[in-house]
């Protein structure tokens, strides 16, 4: 009776083994659709993709979701910044739920900088200044950890527009394409919307 149990529970751990690896593999494949999404109905697929994964690591989740909505907003922005308010403030909240198990992840700073830049975009900051001090104290954790990152060139060329540097921020973005070309994320189509 034992040996059965045994060999059951061998079984049962397998299998529950074999699913948590499928599913991070699809994480894994749903992240890189980041890149080829271009309407908003394919950032809310991939969002409901990655809200329902079973993954064991659920920050990762919770930023690739933050990630599609923070896309999906940036593209509603071009056409109206109202409209950009709300897919921005889910973003937020997943981002902020993916940065309380990881805080000093300079990818989810990152993105947290890049949403806190479209609040102040779309006008739904209520202080203002208060987001551009936090926008700052993004940049800088990410410079701290991961100086090279590409999305972090993205984020300061960001900056630098909404600043009036056209001459910084082409040079960020340049920056940012050619580190995307060397290290595949997320990003490509924030540098094409603004060469």
């Amino acid at each position: 009776m034992n040996k059965i149990l045994l060999i059951l529970s061998f079984f049962v751990t397998g299998l529950w083994v074999n699913a948590q690896a499928f599913t991070d593999k699809a994480l894994q494949q749903s992240a890189t659709q980041l890149n080829t999404a271009n309407t908003e109905g394919d950032f809310d697929k991939l969002f409901k993709k990655f809200t329902e994964t079973k993954t064991s690591e659920k920050w990762q989740a919770g930023y690739y979701a933050a990630v599609s909505m923070y896309l999906k907003a940036e593209l509603q922005l071009k056409k109206s910044p109202a409209s950009a308010i709300e897919p921005n403030a889910t973003a937020g909240k997943y981002a902020l739920g993916a940065s309380l198990s990881q805080p000093e992840n300079p990818e989810i700073n990152i993105l947290l900088g890049l949403i806190t830049l479209q609040s102040l975009q779309t006008g739904a900051y209520r202080y203002p200044s208060k987001g551009e001090q936090a926008l700052s104290e993004y940049i800088l954790k990410a410079e701290s950890s991961e100086p090279n990152n590409p999305r972090l060139a993205i984020l300061k060329a960001k900056s630098a527009e909404k600043s009036g540097n056209k001459t910084d921020a082409d040079a960020q973005y340049q920056k940012a394409a050619s580190g995307l070309d060397a290290a595949p994320g997320w990003g490509k189509q924030l540098i094409q919307t603004n060469k």
